[in-house]
Formats: structure tokens, sequence, C-alpha cells
């Protein structure tokens, strides 16, 4: 039985419809961003890309976190 995908990972089926983008290309654009902090790469993803908050701070969220 596959295990339920919990926390930020759990939006991206949803994000991806959306957006029409894979996660890895959103991943790619937050980490296009590094050395910016968590909410000013949600604020970019907002205003440039159009996406949604809860969208936006799962992708930084899950990114960053796997990067550290």
């Amino acid at each position: 039985m596959a295990e339920k995908v919990t926390g930020p990972a759990s939006y991206f089926p949803s994000i991806e419809k959306k957006y029409g983008k894979p996660i890895s290309e959103w991943q790619a654009v937050v980490r296009s961003h590094a050395g910016k902090k968590h909410m000013e790469i949600v604020g970019i993803l907002k205003s440039e890309y159009g996406m949604g908050h809860g969208h936006a701070n799962a992708i930084v969220a899950h990114t960053l976190a796997e990067d550290a």
C-alpha cells in the first residue's frame, strides 16, 4: 500500500495541474533565488508567476528543507 504524502509535498499534484509545470521546474525557480529569505521567494512566486500563497509557500518550504 502506498504511503500517504503529507506536508508541503501534498500540494504538488494540484500545483502541477493548476500552473502547468512540473515541481522540478518550480524548484529550479526557488533555487535560482538562493540566499533570499523564505518569504521573499514566496513573494516572487506570487507576484511574478501568479501563484497562490499556500502553493508558493509549500514549494519554497519543501525545496529549502530538501536543500538544507
